[in-house]
């Protein structure tokens, strides 16, 4: 039996029109129930429902064979112990720089200066800024990231941005977008070896769904 770990929300809505297309079919009824352990038209592949941040690690450790995640969850997990062979191209969005109006962003990034950063984001943030020679201390928040500038917290937020009004409807502005966001097929490395018969033919055929000449082999 081959596990698929997805995510409810975003992901699973635009993943099982590509599954779809690849043969893979889940059943309407069970999409909308509150099940955790979804079959599809296929015997030997069952799908469960996680958050999103825990998909990598129930892939990591065996507890599902594949999963989609998108790239930001794979930074902030590290990726260890997993293949990432197909960019499914869905959940597209952007990690962005934002501050409240009127913040001389361009001064607080000049090399050797010292910024505040609130962000779910740490590590994607953290690397960011090294880049740019940048101190920054970091505020791990995991909501209403857009409160954090406009109540001192502080200086700037690293958040996902997709239409930008959530940002706009509180008077902050984007300053900065430095990685575009997507959801991978990830797939742990010991079922890829010992499941390959099955799981190969899984991969090529998500990969003719989103029309990507990738190659199968990590």
């Amino acid at each position: 039996m081959i596990t698929l770990a997805l995510s409810k929300g975003r992901i699973l809505d635009d993943a099982a029109p590509l599954l779809a297309a690849a043969g893979v079919h889940i059943a309407a009824a069970d999409l909308n129930s509150r099940k955790l352990i979804l079959p599809t038209n296929r015997a030997d592949l069952r799908v469960i429902l996680v958050r999103a941040s825990d998909v990598p690690t129930y892939v990591q450790y065996g507890a599902a064979d594949l999963g989609v995640a998108g790239k930001d969850v794979l930074i902030e997990h590290g990726g260890e112990g997993l293949y990432q062979p197909v960019d499914l191209g869905i959940g597209r969005c952007r990690m962005s720089v934002a501050t409240r109006r009127g913040f001389d962003y361009a001064a607080a990034v000049k090399p050797g200066q010292r910024l505040c950063v609130a962000t779910k984001y740490t590590e994607a943030a953290r690397a960011h800024f090294a880049g740019k020679g940048v101190h920054v201390d970091l505020i791990k928040l995991y909501g209403s990231m857009e409160l954090a500038p406009l109540v001192g917290l502080a200086d700037a937020i690293v958040d996902l941005v997709s239409t930008g009004s959530t940002l706009k409807a509180n008077d902050l502005v984007e300053v900065e977008t430095f990685l575009e966001i997507s959801s991978r097929l990830i797939i742990n490395q010991a079922s890829f070896k010992t499941q390959a018969g099955a799981i190969k033919p899984l991969i090529e055929a998500m990969q003719g769904a989103v029309r990507v000449p990738e190659k199968v082999s990590p």
